[in-house]
Order: C-alpha cells, then structure tokens, then sequence
C-alpha cells in the first residue's frame, strides 16, 4: 500500500510538477479513499489513503505558487474486475457503481475548470464533482455521492 500507494503517486507527481512548474499552470489527480477518515478493510489501507490526502495537502500549498493544483479524488464502487467477481458471487450491490471510465471523465472536468486552484488541496468526492459539472458515466447515468456515513 505504501510502496504501490503513496510513494508511486508521490513519484508520479514529482516528475509532474517538474513539467508543470515551467507553463505555470497544471493539475496532480490523487486517487484516495474515505478509509483515510474511518475504518474500511485494514489498517495499512486506511493510513495509506491518509497519507495521500496528507500528501496532497502539502503538495496544493507547495505548488501553488506555481499555479499547480493538487487534489484528493474519491471514487465510489469502481466496477473492476475484482468487483464485477464479487458481485457475480452476490457479495456486492453494483447499482450505485461507476465505471472505470467515470473518474477519467470527472478528472477531465476538473482539468478544464479555470478556477481548478480554489479547489487545491481539498479532498473532493467523484460522484460529487461529476454531478457539479454535469458529468455522466459512460452508460448515462449518475451514481450518488458517497459521504463518510455511507462509505
């Protein structure tokens, strides 16, 4: 989690922000989770994602001088593979999921809002943001926000 997780997207973002800081203007996307505010699957799990909402607080404040946005984005229930299994078996119900592809789309939408810095360093929830700009899944519809109760 940590290796994979944190420092992978740290990484990711250093070379990033290398890019970005000469055109003065950028977007660093951070996938996280709400395990980062409560208990959901494991330890290691859920201080990971805390790290990467830390992470991406101290990125936004550090790059923004720079015109760099940075923030946390949560998904809801991504139909993955592993999930479309789990669902096959009647583990999970999928009728509030999202496609992969949803995310892609609400990054999209934050890319092209020209006030994207008011939004750096917060935590933002996919479902959320896509309702906000009107952004829909790839089979038209549009999944509920999770919140710290729900997730």
């Amino acid at each position: 989690m940590m290796d994979a997780g944190v420092r992978a997207a740290f990484v990711n973002a250093s070379h990033a922000a290398r890019m970005m800081i000469p055109q003065r203007h950028g977007l660093i996307v951070n996938i996280s989770f709400w395990a980062a505010q409560k208990h959901i699957g494991n330890v290691i799990y859920g201080a990971a994602k805390a790290a990467t909402d830390k992470m991406t607080a101290d990125m936004a404040y550090e790059l923004r001088p720079h015109n760099v946005a940075v923030v946390s984005l949560y998904p809801g229930l991504v139909r993955t593979e592993a999930v479309m299994l789990a669902a096959r078996n009647g583990w999970l119900d999928l009728s509030n999921s999202e496609s992969p592809e949803f995310m892609g789309r609400v990054v999209a939408a934050l890319a092209g809002d020209t006030a994207i810095m008011k939004r750096s360093g917060k935590i933002l929830v996919g479902a959320a943001v896509a309702a906000e700009y009107g952004v829909r899944d790839v089979d038209g519809r549009q999944p509920t926000a999770l919140t710290l109760e729900t997730a």
